[in-house]
């Protein structure tokens, strides 16, 4: 698999330049604006676009009929696809939702309830490829803008199932766009508890595709002697075949920790409801369940537990860590959500129809993926070897040096310019300190993006010589 650079004119081309947009006026327009953004993510959309003609550019290029949230979308996505297809190891297709608040845009009456009801929005389906061996992002492989109708308290269960926008379809609507891996590669398709609906379990089946769920619900079960029980039940009993760490994130309550966690797991099978919520084949589903349950947790702390269900089988300790790893990857998709909404401020747009807005998104929602490209390229393996030149354009690897080292270097590597942008973020740079992530990176950037300006424009001057 070849990289694309994480920005300048390689990260429009590498995204959009198959874009269907009706003429190729429109699609080198995409991807200017796609590299202008990417170089300013943050900030409002005169902020990301900094120029008068270049804005209205924008405005005109998102009020195009033919330049839809799938038209802007679908050249992106077939590139992730593309790049899975291209992995020899394990990819994980992460799935999760974000909500995304548009309560202000009064004018945009298409809008679906978010939140408690009292705001207004979508609710963004996202579906994010990494490789499971180094967790770097390969992008988006696809998203859903959803919105949450209004029901009465008086819909019956048969009216729910036949809803075609019930909540419970999503997970199955957005694996149907993700083709299944050739031969001889492995995909994975990892959620949360959101995605325990049988309907989506039974279609990953039927579909011969792995999927990686944690459970939600204490299903009906049968073991491999026959015996009946409850899964949650069934799996507290399972006795501890092995140990090890997990990270836990931070909370509003509590810190991060590093928490020792018991692990045992069992193939099971789930039985099929009395009363199907969903459209299931009406078959039981052989599968592993992996207990993740904490050991001596801090006091006033609830301990950790994930019950994780698997049709990749788990025969060894082995696979069943494996499988924990894959569901710690999941946090990346959290980290997207937070470069959406934190660094490119996707829901500070003010456009006033939703044919202007969906495409938008789609836009913001690529560039969001350079931001956790921007964090990947500073953690690959040649990243002290490989010239910074390589990936970044020249003058902000002149200006970053001069900035950091005291001299223009063009030796400078991946490492130590992400490590420069880090410090320019606020990152201190010492041994003890974890690895910058991509926000602290993303300050450094946008600090960066202000600085190079300031030189190309002493240069035009005759100020100097970047």
């Amino acid at each position: 698999m070849e990289d694309a650079a994480i920005v300048g004119v390689t990260f429009g081309e590498e995204y959009f330049a198959a874009a269907q947009l009706g003429d190729q006026r429109r699609t080198r327009r995409l991807v200017e604006l796609a590299n202008k953004i990417a170089g300013h993510p943050g900030g409002t959309l005169p902020d990301k676009v900094n120029s008068p003609a270049s804005l209205k550019a924008l405005y005109r290029l998102m009020d195009c009929e033919k330049v839809t949230h799938r038209s802007v979308l679908e050249s992106p996505r077939q590139r992730t696809l593309e790049k899975m297809a291209a992995t020899e190891g394990t990819v994980l297709v992460i799935h999760d939702g974000t909500e995304l608040d548009f309560t202000g845009l009064k004018s945009i009456a298409e809008l679906g309830q978010i939140g408690d009801g009292g705001g207004r929005g979508y609710v963004a389906h996202n579906v994010l490829a990494v490789v499971a061996q180094t967790r770097e992002v390969l992008g988006l492989a696809y998203q859903h803008l959803a919105r949450r109708p209004t029901v009465t308290k008086k819909e019956t269960r048969d009216e729910l199932r036949d809803r075609a926008d019930r909540e419970s379809r999503w997970w199955k609507t957005a694996s149907k766009q993700i083709p299944a891996p050739a031969p001889g590669r492995r995909q994975v398709e990892v959620a949360d508890r959101g995605a325990d609906v049988l309907e989506f379990l039974d279609f990953m089946e039927s579909a011969e595709k792995h999927y990686l769920v944690r459970s939600k619900h204490n299903r009906r079960i049968s073991l491999e002697n026959g015996e009946k029980t409850k899964l949650h039940d069934f799996s507290r009993t399972l006795p501890a075949s092995g140990s090890r760490t997990v990270e836990v994130g931070a909370t509003a309550r509590h810190p991060a920790r590093t928490a020792t966690v018991a692990v045992s797991w069992a193939k099971v099978t789930l039985l099929v409801p009395v009363q199907p919520r969903g459209e299931i084949r009406g078959v039981p589903l052989t599968t592993w369940v992996v207990r993740v349950a904490e050991v001596d947790a801090p006091p006033n702390v609830e301990p950790l537990e994930w019950i994780l269900l698997t049709n990749v089988p788990v025969n060894d300790a082995a696979d069943a860590n494996e499988r924990i790893d894959w569901y710690q990857i999941r946090w990346i998709v959290e980290e997207y959500h937070k470069a959406l909404k934190t660094g490119c401020q996707i829901e500070d747009m003010q456009f006033t129809t939703e044919a202007r807005l969906q495409p938008a998104i789609a836009l913001i929602s690529v560039v969001a993926v350079s931001l956790l490209q921007l964090r990947d390229a500073s953690r690959r393996p040649d990243a002290e070897t490989r010239l910074a030149s390589d990936l970044f354009p020249a003058l902000l690897v002149a200006v970053l040096s001069l900035w950091r080292y005291g001299k223009q270097r063009v030796d400078l590597t991946v490492h130590e310019f992400c490590y420069a942008l880090a410090r320019l973020g606020g990152h201190q740079n010492r041994k003890s300190d974890h690895r910058p992530g991509w926000l602290v990176l993303w300050r450094g950037w946008t600090k960066l993006q202000a600085m190079a300006e300031h030189a190309s424009a002493l240069a035009r001057e005759g100020c100097g010589s970047t």
